[in-house]
């Protein structure tokens, strides 16, 4: 149980992040293209191979730490670090095919996914 509450805490001071990189985004730049999003995918990435990187090699701060910053607050910010990562972790292990098949799928089914949740919607109204 207690996992979860770090991850919760975590999660909310993430998607509170996230929320405010967006703003700051779209007064600073318009609504043009989707900057912050782009730029919380490709921090979250970083922080997340920085984090994982360093638990592994240089001191692991326990579970509840490794939930709070991982799944919770990067989590929170943006779910793009946990695929990077998972897609990484198999490149890593030498299946290069199943992290290309891995990556193409997760991109063009979730687009598809988006596509069809928008059409059921107007389908219904």
């Amino acid at each position: 149980m207690q996992g979860y509450v770090f991850v919760f805490l975590g999660a909310g001071l993430g998607g509170a992040m996230r929320h405010g990189v967006n703003q700051a985004a779209l007064r600073l730049a318009g609504p043009n293209f989707p900057f912050g999003t782009f730029a919380v995918n490709v921090a979250g990435s970083l922080v997340m191979g920085l984090l994982v990187g360093w638990f592994a090699h240089k001191a692991d701060p326990g579970q509840g730490w490794r939930l709070f910053l991982t799944t919770g607050i990067l989590g929170g910010f943006t779910t793009f670090s946990a695929f990077s990562l998972d897609a990484a972790l198999l490149y890593e292990r030498g299946d290069l095919a199943t992290a290309v098949a891995y990556v193409a799928g997760s991109v063009a089914l979730s687009l598809l996914a988006v596509f069809a949740g928008l059409w059921l919607v107007r389908l219904a109204a």
